[in-house]
């Protein structure tokens, strides 16, 4: 607990110094890139037409759970956040390795580093949401004060993949395929998480048990949160059983993360 203390002491203290930093790695991403800063709108757009068309009026007809609502207005809150955490993670993991001048530093907190990742990839999401947003105005739905909640389930989402971040980027340093594994539990994941389909598609088949098992994915709750925001009304409270779930999930990830974290720190610089 005091390693942990410690850490938010520092986070505070480095403030600027994170918000800096994170800036820059964002910045890096389009350098040398003619169209730059267009891409973050052009990927998210051509892969929500991509699963609309597939999964959509033309495609499979998957009608959406929700009454007066468009596949695509169903589709996006469930895809925005599932990008931010599949990004983050990906990204974070890798983390070390790409900063290692810092790492070597003796002065430097290492353990800050997965944050500047995180709030580089927070910036990105921010430009989904925005399209998010764009597009339910634009179809005509009315704003309501709900969207507001978008903020407390990103924020949850930036928590859960923080705390597998710390875990995937320390064993990363010493175990290269780690990268690897990562990219296809993502694969897995977005799959066993009701993103493009709804587990109503299970309960017609007659298999019961298939919405309580994907509620057990973590996930679960974030997407679930996005859609409850933009598209029900729902507030987070509503679902205190899965809000209570997440967040024990998340936090006995985040301890046994930072652990492992903790552990291995005094290596990093000789492997690195």
């Amino acid at each position: 607990m005091n390693y942990v203390i410690s850490l938010l002491k520092e986070i505070i203290t480095r403030r600027r110094l994170i918000w800096d930093l994170s800036k820059a790695d964002f910045k890096k991403r389009f350098v040398g890139s003619y169209f730059g800063v267009v891409w973050m709108f052009v990927q998210p757009v051509v892969t929500v037409l991509i699963y609309w068309l597939i999964f959509g009026p033309i495609g499979f007809k998957s009608a959406p759970p929700v009454p007066n609502a468009s596949y695509v207005q169903w589709l996006i809150p469930g895809i925005a956040p599932w990008f931010f955490f599949a990004e983050a993670l990906n990204c974070g993991t890798g983390c070390l390795q790409e900063y290692n001048y810092l790492v070597k530093k003796v002065v430097f907190k290492v353990e800050i580093l997965p944050i500047i990742k995180l709030i580089s990839c927070l910036f990105v999401h921010g430009f989904f949401v925005a399209i998010m947003f764009v597009v339910f105005l634009i179809s005509g739905k009315a704003p309501q004060i709900s969207w507001l909640q978008v903020l407390y389930y990103g924020f949850a989402a930036s928590m859960f993949a923080l705390a597998l971040t710390y875990f995937t980027s320390a064993i990363q340093v010493f175990f290269k395929d780690m990268a690897q594994i990562v990219s296809i539990c993502l694969q897995f994941g977005m799959w066993l998480t009701p993103i493009m389909y709804s587990e109503q598609l299970f309960l017609d088949k007659g298999l019961t048990m298939a919405p309580t098992i994907l509620k057990l994915n973590p996930f679960y709750y974030i997407a679930a949160g996005y859609r409850d925001s933009m598209l029900t009304g729902d507030w987070f409270y509503m679902r205190p059983t899965l809000t209570v779930y997440f967040w024990g999930v998340t936090i006995v990830m985040m301890l046994v993360g930072l652990k492992v974290f903790k552990k291995l720190r005094p290596h990093f610089s000789d492997v690195l």
